[in-house]
């Protein structure tokens, strides 16, 4: 990144130097530096250059109710004048993460009325593999361990996540996936459905799970994971088809069901939950993200009675971190989520926002490079082809990061995924903000098509 300012140059000079950057080229991040994001208000940022950035990705998914609420900060110091730490260790416990487990309870789907804190959504699901293979273990079926997931879901970066996850570049390297976790298709329709229709697709990836329930051995299987909408795989919405067809196979089986919820919940789809929006009623829901607006970090696993009951009786479950339910995290939370609640933005984004970046963003159809628009509540995903009728691809061209480059440079952040551009904006976004957004997409659009005819 060229720079005017010395102190951009300094800061560059100390990531060089010193640090080491998630999913990152090493080498090529010491060459080129790094951005450096100095401020942040409502749903944009601001480098050390000065530039003013519309925040088309929240974060990573997570700035719920936008940056610099005061109300969060707040919270957070006067937990750490009360109570800055104490474990949930040996039999103790502390007034905010037991309010907290509460309150989740009460905006989570029914018989969802117990939370595992932990620190991360990538943690929320080491906890999930744990808890399910103690489950089985407890109602003396020790064989149902495997656990199946999606093909390009992301399910976070720890070994357990990335195992769960379908990203085969992620398990390219440390041997990965561990024993015991298998995948499947994914409803991926326009980049995978061929020449069937959405519906049809639908059912036939559906279909994939009954077939590799069978494969392994219904007496093997302990659960199925996914997100309801696959977020860093390319906001890859499911046919309608699909979730009433993976239901239907849920029922027929003795598995557990796990929704990820770590990008869809706490109001990203209009719903509170992705789970609530395709009425998946699950077993465990992986959190994280929205749940403290990315002001802190804190993840965890809401459990359904049901398993708790059979938990309730298997004695010591042998899991934990030294910052599950940390209180500062939890006092956060919680103002977060009475804001999410007293402002009523979730049900604001169903009925307001969602349904008008929906409208605006699906203009950028007609666009000679667009393939696809589609979105669900504040997601949205805008695929990038050379030819619309075949959905054929620029192959080779890296279309999706010359278009990312374009964005950063002209003040908008949206997320490349492959030739896929992707957008999650802060909930708060407003109808003038989307607006904006539109209006630099569609440059960024014309300036990426310019640089692949030049």
């Amino acid at each position: 990144m060229t720079s005017n300012n010395p102190q951009t140059r300094e800061w560059q000079a100390l990531s060089s130097d010193h640090h080491l950057a998630p999913f990152s080229d090493f080498k090529q991040l010491k060459e080129k530096g790094p951005r450096i994001i100095t401020s942040a208000k409502g749903v944009y940022l601001w480098d050390s250059e000065g530039n003013k950035i519309l925040d088309g990705m929240a974060g990573l998914w997570c700035v719920a109710i936008g940056y610099g609420r005061d109300e969060l900060a707040d919270a957070a110091s006067k937990q750490m004048r009360e109570l800055p730490y104490y474990n949930l260790f040996f039999q103790t416990a502390h007034p905010p993460v037991l309010e907290l487990a509460k309150v989740i309870a009460d905006v989570a789907p029914e018989g969802m009325n117990h939370v595992f804190f932990t620190g991360s959504g990538s943690e929320g699901n080491d906890t999930m593999l744990r808890m399910v293979r103690h489950y089985w273990a407890i109602k003396g079926q020790p064989k149902k361990k495997v656990i199946i997931s999606r093909k390009n879901g992301y399910h976070g970066s720890t070994v357990a996540g990335a195992s769960l996850g379908g990203m085969t570049y992620m398990h390219e390297q440390g041997d990965l996936p561990i024993p015991g976790i298998v995948h499947i298709a994914q409803p991926y329709w326009f980049g995978e459905g061929g020449d069937m229709t959405p519906n049809e697709f639908g059912i036939w990836a559906a279909n994939q799970l009954e077939e590799k329930i069978l494969e392994v051995g219904v007496d093997n299987v302990g659960a199925f994971i996914a997100e309801p909408i696959q977020g860093a795989g390319g906001v890859i919405i499911p046919p309608d088809s699909y979730w009433p067809r993976i239901k239907e196979i849920l029922a027929k089986y003795d598995i557990l069901f796990v929704a990820d919820e770590v990008i869809c919940g706490f109001g990203r789809t209009g719903e509170w939950f992705g789970t609530d929006f395709y009425d998946l009623k699950p077993h465990m829901m992986t959190i994280a993200k929205g749940l403290t607006s990315g002001y802190i970090p804190m993840g965890g696993l809401i459990v359904h009675d049901d398993v708790v009951e059979v938990l309730n009786e298997g004695g010591d479950f042998n899991h934990g971190f030294t910052y599950s339910g940390h209180p500062v995290a939890a006092a956060v939370a919680l103002e977060n989520i009475r804001i999410l609640r007293d402002e009523k933005i979730v049900e604001r984004v169903r009925t307001e926002t969602a349904p008008y970046l929906q409208k605006r963003l699906r203009e950028l159809s007609d666009h000679p490079l667009v393939g696809e628009v589609r979105g669900v509540g504040l997601l949205g995903a805008i695929e990038l082809v050379q030819d619309k009728a075949t959905r054929k691809r620029y192959e080779g061209r890296g279309v999706g990061m010359i278009c990312r480059t374009f964005c950063f440079e002209n003040g908008l952040i949206m997320r490349a995924v492959g030739d896929t551009m992707i957008i999650a904006p802060p909930l708060v976004i407003t109808p003038a903000e989307i607006d904006e957004l539109v209006t630099k997409a569609r440059k960024c659009l014309d300036l990426t098509l310019s640089a692949l005819q030049g």
